[in-house]
């Protein structure tokens, strides 16, 4: 009897054990099928003949001219620490007259897009779920479709965009400050007039190092407008689901970002 009863213990656990799995895959598909639909929506009402032209502008605003005080510190301190850390190596070898070019390359690259679009990711990416999470639990949502506004296409739509056209601009303008930085940082134990030093950079840049920064820095807006929309709007009914969605647009953002970075490095290398 104790093995029998222990047998039917054992099968019962088997058996949820394989229906917790397969719970946990089926609400997978269903994300990514929600995630998909989402898309196509935006895809279709961003072609549409209503365009939302002043919300679409007032969100330029919030995103990029807002974004400029964080932007300008974060592009400066990038350009001054790897001026300060890079300086002491190049003159064991000599090579002190690199260090503007090395850095330009090293910021136009890689570090200024990367770092630019992560930072966007924590303070655009968490501000579009958080507010739109709120208005989803206020049903301030509901009420627009009611009243027959569209939302998907007055407040994803402007969104997405905006975030796709702004953050390159401010990326650019991150790494025009990180070079600024980098001449200070350069000028703290050496005398480098602003002129040598920016002819000395830009000497080293070629197009093939700016033209997949800046096409990489299109999909990382796009990438951080999306998820931070996606979240928002598809955030739960109670209050505790605005902080869920805020937080989960930050991580999958940044995630996606980097992932995007790592497709991005490996096309431009099979192109050079």
């Amino acid at each position: 009897m104790k093995a029998k009863g222990f047998a039917k213990e054992q099968s019962i656990r088997l058996s949820e054990k394989t229906l917790a799995k397969t719970v946990q895959t089926s609400n997978f598909l269903t994300d990514i099928a929600d995630v998909f639909l989402f898309i196509i929506r935006l895809f279709r009402e961003t072609f549409s003949r209503d365009f939302e032209f002043k919300e679409f502008l007032r969100q330029c605003f919030q995103i990029g001219y807002k974004s400029l005080p964080l932007i300008s510190v974060t592009g400066a301190i990038m350009g001054i620490v790897l001026t300060i850390q890079s300086r002491p190596v190049l003159v064991n070898f000599g090579a002190v007259t690199m260090l503007p070019g090395m850095v330009a390359i090293s910021l136009i690259r890689e570090m200024g897009p990367v770092i630019t679009a992560l930072i966007c990711a924590g303070k655009i990416g968490s501000g579009m779920g958080a507010e739109l999470g709120s208005m989803k639990v206020t049903e301030q949502i509901d009420a627009m479709e009611v009243s027959s506004t569209n939302p998907m296409r007055f407040l994803v739509v402007t969104r997405v965009l905006a975030a796709t056209i702004m953050i390159p601009l401010l990326i650019l303008y991150a790494d025009a400050f990180g070079i600024f930085g980098s001449w200070a940082g350069a000028n703290i134990k050496g005398d480098v007039s602003f002129v040598l030093f920016f002819s000395q950079a830009f000497g080293h840049v070629h197009f093939m190092d700016l033209f997949p920064a800046v096409v990489k820095s299109f999909f990382f807006g796009a990438v951080i407008g999306l998820v931070g929309c996606y979240k928002g709007y598809n955030a739960g009914r109670g209050t505790e689901s605005v902080g869920i969605a805020a937080n989960s647009a930050v991580v999958l953002a940044s995630l996606l970002v980097i992932i995007v970075d790592m497709i991005a490095v490996q096309i431009t290398d099979m192109m050079l």
